[in-house]
């Protein structure tokens, strides 16, 4: 039927995608047209399917959400993209507006609320949850470089500095250096501190 908002639902709990589906389903103008439970899949079904909209989980396997949505600007830029998260965390709502997210909404919001969201991004306006805006606004953007983030990711796993060093092709001594500016700038003691402090800021 012409008219109908289409929808690509992105969530690697089945239940979850289920359970969204389903609820969508519901509204007379909304339809899920394409179901995948990995960030690395959403491209490929975005692409056979052409949704108008793409709601899309932040923590998968593959790639994140945030990854994702920037992979899906740039393949399908019709596509509006709403991330939606169990984690509001500050840091994720500025990576989704940097990688192009029209909306983002925290999965224990009213089953309403996200249908709005979705009307509302499909006809070109910007929907955030109000109360992680007003928290991203007071603690400000992440502080991390693009290149520490990384370092940070992949000492993250517990890799040696000649782990770290191989996999991002950097030598030893810019790897120590990065981890001594992250360590600094969370102000953590550690790296695995640091890490986990990055990780509940969202800037990683």
């Amino acid at each position: 039927m012409s008219g109908r908002i289409t929808v690509l639902l992105a969530d690697d709990q089945a239940l979850v995608r289920g359970a969204l589906a389903a609820m969508l389903g519901l509204e007379p103008d909304i339809e899920v047209v394409a179901q995948v439970g990995a960030g690395d899949e959403v491209v490929d079904a975005a692409l056979a399917a052409r949704p108008d909209v793409a709601l899309l989980d932040v923590q998968m396997p593959g790639i994140d959400g945030l990854a994702a949505a920037a992979r899906l600007r740039d393949a399908l830029p019709s596509c509006k993209v709403v991330i939606l998260t169990t984690f509001g965390r500050p840091g994720y709502l500025a990576r989704a507006m940097a990688a192009g997210a029209a909306g983002f909404v925290v999965k224990d919001a009213p089953p309403e609320q996200l249908v709005d969201a979705v009307r509302r991004v499909h006809a070109g306006l910007r929907v955030v949850d109000p109360a992680l805006a007003a928290e991203s606004l007071a603690s400000g953007a992440s502080p991390l470089t693009e290149r520490e983030r990384e370092v940070l990711l992949a000492a993250r796993d517990g890799g040696t500095v000649g782990d770290i060093a191989r996999l991002l092709h950097l030598s030893e001594g810019t790897v120590r250096n990065h981890l001594s500016a992250v360590i600094g700038k969370t102000g953590a003691r550690t790296r695995a501190e640091a890490a986990r402090l990055a990780e509940e800021r969202g800037w990683l």
